[in-house]
């Protein structure tokens, strides 16, 4: 017999990967009960409407993603290596047709005006990725409009990595953090 809490992971697992393809908009909850293998019942007894599904999905690829991350900055040999880690991250996690950008840039944009827990997932996300920025440039002794720098052209590097179906933009904004780093 399968479990309430298997069920929810074949529902948020078929969420995550039909939203970052689709859209949440244009992924009905028809469609992701058949992904999934649930009755429409059972989708709706497990969560209450596409909103709560996108910001649990959300929350899930934040833990994954800052593992992976985190995997880059810990290999990193120096304080500078870890802040560029990131977009070491980035360059290999992008540059392929099925990489459609940042999920949380993609689902605030859908949804972010309508749906206050989005959002909130959203600001919450953009915010950690911020403070790890800053926690590293800030152990590098750097002021902290360096950090506020090197948050925005990875947020750019994101969006264009997508835009252009190429990891060129993360290697740029790379050099243009090291830059940052060493000029400061």
């Amino acid at each position: 017999m399968t479990t309430d809490t298997e069920v929810r992971e074949r529902v948020l697992e078929a969420a995550d990967r039909l939203f970052y393809a689709k859209s949440a908009h244009a992924v009905g909850m028809d469609e992701l009960r058949a992904e999934a293998g649930v009755s429409l019942k059972k989708l709706y007894s497990l969560f209450d409407g596409k909103d709560a599904l996108v910001e649990e999905v959300l929350r899930r690829r934040e833990e994954a993603i800052t593992a992976e991350t985190m995997k880059y900055v810990l290999r990193a040999s120096s304080p500078q290596e870890q802040v560029l880690a990131v977009f070491d991250w980035m360059a290999d996690s992008s540059g392929t047709t099925d990489f459609r950008g940042c999920a949380f840039i993609n689902s605030y944009a859908e949804l972010g005006p309508s749906s206050d827990r989005v959002t909130a997932v959203v600001r919450h996300q953009k915010s950690g990725v911020r403070g790890a920025i800053a926690a590293m440039v800030e152990a590098m002794g750097k002021p902290e409009w360096v950090a506020d720098s090197i948050f925005l052209l990875f947020e750019g590097a994101m969006t264009n990595t997508a835009i252009t179906v190429s990891s060129e933009p993360a290697r740029q904004a790379r050099k243009a953090a090291r830059f940052l780093l060493e000029s400061t």
